[in-house]
């Protein structure tokens, strides 16, 4: 068996307190995004920095991505809005306590910060690496295909002595003729770009679990999956309400001369909470990186449960 890389990205003996957000449009007006608040933070045993100020005395822990500020850095979206459809320069910085653009970080996975953008109702997945300016500005082309409520994530790591990974979040409206979609439903499989991967395992509250993801391509195993970003697979898991972030890696790494490249891909994962989640693997062959996604409910297992599905969404990788 490998290693196994046990990545628990909350802290599930502190209290979670959480929030749905979900935003409403008209088919006939452009979507507005909501002022991003307070309420909405980040990853790795993460401490809601406004409750900590004004009740000192107390703490509470929040999932990561739920806050748009923590630990004294905060995510300024630039671009707030843009139009369902249109390629766009999505443009942000991360700002330090001071007000001042962050310039220096600690690469992970090979990359100083990742980028997630998802719609609310998580139909649609994006997981892109912007660039970054002199000035500590980050931008990245974007072009989203449905109107509504959106989410960007941004996990980095800050380059300074003790820092831990951060995930901060912000609201982004995209604009257009809204049409509400429903969560796809859980199955066992779901079909990307011609590939089918398959699910087992599942999630469970407050305890570590383990997930498989197995590819195939034309009914054969894939056997020959490439390095990306420094691993077979990466894991994106969102919370379906308010789009809570959990962000896991496999076990094991490429040219450990244990892990096998594929077909399976196994993780070690830990759920905050009970609820439904939506799981997004990125994964690369062929020198193309494709996304698969997954409905999972906490506590119940994904295994048998239907045939082909989990393909409605629109994800792309990069």
């Amino acid at each position: 068996m490998n290693n196994t890389l046990k990545v628990t990205v909350f802290a599930v003996a502190l209290g979670m307190t959480f929030s749905a957000a979900y935003g409403i449009g008209t088919a006939a007006d452009p979507i507005t995004a909501p002022p991003a608040g307070s309420q909405h933070a980040p990853h790795q045993e993460n401490t809601a920095m406004n409750h900590r100020e004004q009740h000192p005395e107390k703490t509470s822990a929040l999932p990561a991505g739920l806050q748009v500020s923590q630990d004294g850095y905060t995510l300024d979206l630039h671009t707030p809005r843009i139009t369902a459809g249109r390629e766009t320069s999505l443009r942000f910085a991360i700002k330090d306590e001071s007000g001042k653009p962050v310039t220096d970080y600690t690469k992970t996975h090979d990359k100083e910060l990742h980028l997630i953008v998802a719609s609310h109702d998580l139909n649609t997945f994006r997981h892109l690496h912007p660039t970054r300016n002199a000035d500590g500005t980050w931008s990245t082309p974007v072009e989203l295909p449905a109107a509504g409520d959106y989410r960007v994530f941004a996990d980095f790591t800050p380059a300074k002595p003790g820092a831990t990974g951060l995930t901060l979040g912000a609201d982004l409206a995209v604009a257009g003729a809204y049409q509400p979609r429903e969560l796809p439903p859980q199955r066992a499989t779901a079909e990307t770009d011609g590939y089918t991967v398959t699910l087992s395992g599942n999630l469970a509250p407050g305890a570590m679990s383990e997930v498989t993801l197995s590819v195939a391509k034309d009914g054969k195993p894939v056997t020959d999956l490439e390095p990306y970003l420094g691993a077979y697979g990466h894991l994106v898991a969102l919370r379906a309400g308010d789009l809570a972030y959990l962000h896991v890696h496999p076990e094991g790494e490429p040219g450990d001369a244990v892990t096998q490249p594929g077909p399976a891909i196994t993780f070690m994962a830990t759920a905050p909470t009970l609820g439904t989640y939506r799981l997004f693997l990125d994964f690369k062959h062929r020198d193309t990186v494709h996304t698969a996604a997954f409905t999972v409910h906490t506590g119940t297992t994904t295994a048998g449960t239907g045939s082909p599905g989990g393909h409605s969404h629109d994800g792309k990788g990069h």
